[in-house]
């Protein structure tokens, strides 16, 4: 029989957390059937020059779509997730990240999310499989 895994919250989040003094602290809002936070990226989250690392953009798509299915009444981790880095994201340049739940069963959440550009260019899409945890 699995271990029953607790899920808390402290706020200390690197995403969202409001309580962690080096995260990003973004906060969400739903707009329709999604779930969309913005983030203009700083130098601190360079890669190359002038270009997000796609370890950050990774992990806001990640937290959009985990916490989409969170504020809706699941407790979740990612299983699986695959990303696929479009267009350099730039630095200085404000990014849109919107997930979405695109089927759900007893046991998985099967959700995808996109980071677009200012112009709504796509920079990354991501699609994830969330496992419900009891």
């Amino acid at each position: 029989m699995p271990n029953k895994l607790e899920l808390a919250d402290d706020d200390g989040c690197f995403v969202c957390g409001k309580s962690n003094p080096i995260g990003l602290k973004l906060e969400f809002d739903r707009e329709g059937d999604e779930y969309v936070t913005y983030f203009t990226p700083g130098k601190e989250y360079q890669g190359y020059t002038g270009i997000t690392h796609g370890g950050i953009v990774s992990t806001i798509l990640d937290e959009v779509m985990a916490r989409y299915a969170y504020v809706l009444g699941h407790n979740v981790v990612t299983g699986e997730m695959t990303v696929r880095l479009k267009r350099p994201a730039r630095i200085g340049h404000k990014l849109r990240f919107a997930g979405r739940i695109d089927s759900e069963n007893s046991r998985l959440m099967e959700c995808s999310a996109t980071a677009t550009d200012e112009d709504g260019a796509l920079i990354a899409q991501a699609t994830g499989k969330l496992v419900k945890v009891r």
